[in-house]
């Protein structure tokens, strides 16, 4: 009998289930309150565009506004963003240069470093892994997500210019790029990141309503994938799913590791990594499905599924780093 109740203790408080459950009672929150018509399928869209355009900005502006280039080691994230890439384009490749394709890389890429990633680390690494993440985490989304900007942005440009018999590519393709920096993720990214380089410090006047409002994203974010599901076919959409959280919650830290082993890499900054890309699909590719208005369902259905199967997968592939 204690022999059982030390193993349940041990498990409700391993840094697995402790920093993903709270990531799965939010999601099953607002899938609740969306079943209870709380929150109307109408306003769905209203409050992903408050998030998209609001509280992201001030969540990236915030957190890049700190970031010194120069005080970061670069080399272990390296591995991790080679990684992304030739993930990202080999499911471009596979399925060509669209919307829908930029939205389902950016899903197999883009990890919940935040809500799940700090904690998680936090309690299983150490401070020294936090400083490691964190290295990450300033980069991860102003590598990836502008990355998936201009790419949505170039198919969109393509659609328009299909549509119109354009021909110019590079006129579509500067505009592309153009649109994809000036954008509510990129823009406050690249803004907070030189407003750093200055050595000022945002003063508490301006930093309190930031801090509140990215405070908000996390859990707003997740509601809204509760919510959404409940508009949702998850049957339909459920192997498509069960294949995108594997690619992201196996296959790209497979990946990770897989690169950094063969070129000698080892050691805590190489765990952090894999660790990192193993985390499940990050809100903001939600987001961004449905700001593009593409593989919404799909993307919906998998953000759920890889948060649910990475109970399994990150601890699994925490206990494969373990015995290595």
């Amino acid at each position: 009998m204690v022999a059982g109740g030390a193993a349940r203790t041990a498990f409700v408080t391993s840094p697995v289930v402790s920093s993903l459950l709270p990531v799965v009672l939010l999601i099953g929150i607002g899938y609740v309150a969306g079943r209870a018509g709380w929150i109307r399928s109408e306003a769905t869209r209203d409050l992903s565009n408050l998030v998209f355009m609001v509280l992201t900005p001030a969540l990236l502006f915030r957190t890049m506004s700190t970031v010194h280039v120069e005080q970061l080691d670069f080399k272990p994230v390296a591995m991790y963003f080679v990684a992304a890439a030739l993930l990202f384009a080999a499911i471009l490749l596979w399925q060509g240069i669209t919307r829908r394709s930029a939205v389902l890389a950016l899903a197999a890429t883009f990890s919940n470093t935040v809500m799940i990633g700090v904690p998680l680390v936090g309690l299983a690494y150490g401070q020294a892994g936090l400083v490691m993440l964190f290295t990450l985490i300033s980069v991860h989304a102003l590598v990836l997500l502008t990355l998936a900007t201009v790419v949505l942005e170039l198919a969109v440009a393509r659609e328009a210019a299909a549509t119109r018999g354009d021909q110019h590519m590079m006129l579509t393709v500067l505009g592309a790029v153009r649109n994809g920096i000036i954008h509510p993720v990129p823009l406050p990214i690249i803004l907070g990141l030189l407003f750093a380089q200055t050595g000022l410090t945002l003063t508490p006047l301006l930093d309190k309503p930031l801090l509140l409002l990215s405070n908000a994203f996390g859990p707003i974010a997740l509601l809204l994938v509760g919510v959404t599901l409940t508009h949702v076919r998850v049957g339909q959409h459920l192997r498509g799913a069960i294949g995108l959280a594997l690619i992201k919650n196996l296959a790209f830290p497979a990946l990770v590791a897989g690169l950094s082993w063969s070129l000698g890499l080892s050691g805590l900054s190489l765990s952090v990594m894999i660790v990192a890309a193993s985390m499940p699909i990050g809100a903001n590719v939600f987001l961004f499905s449905q700001r593009y208005q593409v593989a919404q369902e799909l993307v919906t259905a998998s953000v759920a599924v890889s948060t649910a199967l990475a109970l399994l997968t990150v601890s699994l592939v925490m206990g494969l780093l373990g015995a290595v």
